[in-house]
């Protein structure tokens, strides 16, 4: 995992300008870095193939190739897309050390990456990422 503490979005738009762009809910995650609660986000126990994306911004960020069940409540994947598309910095809040996923493009909070919790998947880590930070685009027939 980087840990990458400098961010410096491609996209950048002031609080103002995200306010009317995101619905509350949305606001609150994607911006604040809130948390919707566990098993009720709509991509939770989806199964779609398809590319997810950054709500925010439109960004590419996840396959579903790449999502699997943890079980956790939200929906993970075990890789975020090549290229540098999203950006993990330390966070140390609510007396634990966690690693932050941020959109690269906009910024945006995703959610967190754990690493070293035994999932049968081809890398050790589980990016749990809010539903409600991403759109699916369902692959074409």
């Amino acid at each position: 995992m980087s840990d990458d503490t400098s961010i410096r979005p491609k996209l950048a738009l002031t609080d103002s300008q995200w306010r009317a762009k995101l619905t509350p809910a949305e606001y609150r995650v994607l911006r604040k870095a809130g948390t919707e609660p566990a098993f009720v986000g709509e991509y939770t126990d989806t199964k779609t193939e398809g590319v997810y994306r950054c709500r925010a911004c439109g960004a590419e960020l996840f396959r579903s190739d790449s999502k699997f069940d943890s079980h956790c409540g939200w929906p993970s994947f075990f890789t975020p897309l090549a290229g540098g598309a999203v950006i993990e910095r330390a966070d140390d809040s609510l007396g634990m050390h966690r690693v932050e996923v941020l959109c690269a493009n906009c910024g945006s909070h995703l959610g967190h990456v754990f690493e070293g919790e035994g999932y049968d998947t081809p890398t050790d880590l589980r990016y749990c990422i809010n539903s409600i930070s991403l759109t699916l685009e369902p692959k074409a027939d």
